[in-house]
């Protein structure tokens, strides 16, 4: 799984009680289900024999514990940027109960009532981006789905709303890196469980 260039491992949490129903869980802070403290524990047979300069965690409670968990939370910064989407109004309110008073609505097109739009959440991984670039090695970051979607979408170019055609499974690892040198950034892998 590895490169010449420095990699950029992306883990998106292990499941919780509302990412198993569907809920957007933007700032909400919830705990990691059974099932997803147990595949967080998985996460570090995935990454064993991997080196990181740096560790990056969003401060929620299950992306941090998603880390801790895998074995990494003693190195682990957290990042108020690597924060999930603020989905202001529509916090805890799965998509099909928003579509049934907002026929057509879509994230990434209309963002939130009282929260962020994909504009918002691409300035917060543009800044990310910023920070990655000069790390001389590998990095890893745990943080939420919609969140690692709109970074690997800036990460290759794409406008934020680009991060509608990717999709995360919890406790997936995905790579971003680069081709043929540093100017080439591309995604390696996607949503590996």
């Amino acid at each position: 799984m590895s490169s010449a260039f420095p990699e950029i491992y992306l883990v998106r949490h292990g499941e919780t009680e509302w990412s198993a129903s569907g809920r957007h869980t933007g700032r909400t802070d919830i705990p990691l289900t059974a099932k997803g403290e147990e595949a967080a524990r998985g996460v570090a047979d995935r990454l064993k024999g991997v080196t990181f300069q740096a560790v990056w965690s969003s401060p929620s409670q299950r992306a941090f514990d998603t880390c801790r968990l895998a074995g990494f939370g003693a190195n682990a910064v957290k990042k108020a940027d690597l924060q999930e989407w603020d989905y202001g109004a529509y916090e805890g309110v799965a998509t099909k109960e928003i579509l049934a008073v907002r026929p057509g609505w879509q994230l990434f097109r209309d963002g939130c009532p009282n929260g962020e739009t994909a504009a918002d959440v691409g300035a917060r991984a543009d800044a990310i981006i910023g920070e990655l670039r000069p790390v001389a090695g590998n990095v890893l970051i745990f943080s939420s789905s919609h969140f690692l979607r709109v970074l690997a979408a800036r990460w290759i170019g794409l406008p934020p709303q680009g991060a509608e055609h990717f999709v995360l499974d919890t406790a997936s690892l995905s790579i971003l890196g680069y081709e043929h040198d540093l100017t080439e950034p591309v995604i390696r892998r996607w949503n590996q469980r």
